[in-house]
């Protein structure tokens, strides 16, 4: 039997965290078509007034890679709530990253292949996409990464079809 997205994501020892409502004028993801546009979402969350580090200084670029895992793991989160399932999934199709980096620093790719590595080990050659990784010199709330993406899927579900 094939492994499923979700005990791919287990065998990592992660889990699937719980999606929250946006706090603002916009939704989590958009669909138009066959088209899943998921809002970029951040990492880590921080207390305010708490200082903000920089990937390339304080923030090392393993440290970022987790932040960017973290995300990865949060879109998916998303993508399943508003899909169903994975099954769904034809192809994540572009990735956007962005990471809150000191002036000098040059790892951005290192830093958002934690979310680009995830897709790919739990949704295969569908999770192969397109990207891009630049540096920001802020982000909301501090974040050291914000990520999103755009998934194309199918109608339902493969195992759901109707002859």
């Amino acid at each position: 039997m094939k492994s499923t997205v979700e005990e791919r994501i287990r065998s990592l020892g992660l889990e699937l965290p719980v999606v929250t409502t946006p706090r603002g004028s916009f939704r989590s993801y958009a669909i138009s078509d066959n088209m899943l546009y998921l809002s970029g979402k951040g990492a880590p969350l921080r207390e305010e007034g708490v200082v903000v580090p920089k990937v390339g200084q304080e923030v090392t670029v393993e440290q970022a890679r987790m932040y960017a895992q973290e995300v990865g793991l949060y879109l998916l989160a998303l993508i399943k709530e508003a899909l169903g399932d994975f099954d769904r999934v034809q192809r994540v199709v572009k990735v956007f990253g962005m990471v809150n980096a000191d002036p000098n620093f040059t790892s951005h790719t290192e830093v958002i292949n934690g979310c680009s590595d995830l897709f790919v080990t739990v949704l295969g050659e569908r999770g192969e996409h397109a990207r891009s990784a630049i540096g920001v010199g802020s982000l909301p709330k501090g974040f050291a990464v914000e990520i999103e993406a755009i998934v194309e899927f199918s109608d339902s579900s493969p195992h759901h079809r109707h002859a």
